[in-house]
């Protein structure tokens, strides 16, 4: 059993996910880190969706930053998007991960901040231990 999964879209977001790590090694919860394109890979996330046991999503985009929405419409626990920065200083990820349709939650932290993405799953883990 994995407490929170991490999934980024391309192999681009290492950086951005280090961050998520980096603060998640400090504590005593546990994480699997994949890239998985919501784009080019969707039968590959449908199914790690699925099977996964995770207690929250974190997922890394850029660009038109699907990947959270995506995530999120295919379970019921929270996900937190992190926008990556690669075209316009990351506002087109930023506004893609905030303007979800009504019924598909994501929360959001600031763009290429990874290690907010990791306090506020730690947050949310804490809630319901």
């Amino acid at each position: 059993m994995v407490d929170i999964a991490i999934v980024m879209g391309s192999e681009s977001d290492r950086a951005v996910a280090n961050r998520v790590t980096g603060v998640l090694d400090n504590t005593d919860y546990t994480y699997d880190v994949q890239v998985i394109s919501a784009h080019r890979n969707p039968d590959r996330l449908d199914e790690y969706v699925g099977e996964s046991d995770a207690k929250v999503y974190i997922a890394i985009a850029g660009l038109s930053a699907a990947l959270p929405g995506v995530i999120a419409s295919k379970t019921k626990k929270p996900v937190i998007g992190v926008p990556v920065s690669s075209k316009m200083m990351g506002l087109d990820a930023l506004l893609s991960t905030a303007q979800m349709p009504p019924g598909v939650p994501v929360a959001s932290v600031g763009v290429d901040n990874g290690a907010n993405a990791a306090h506020l799953a730690i947050r949310i883990l804490d809630l319901i231990q």
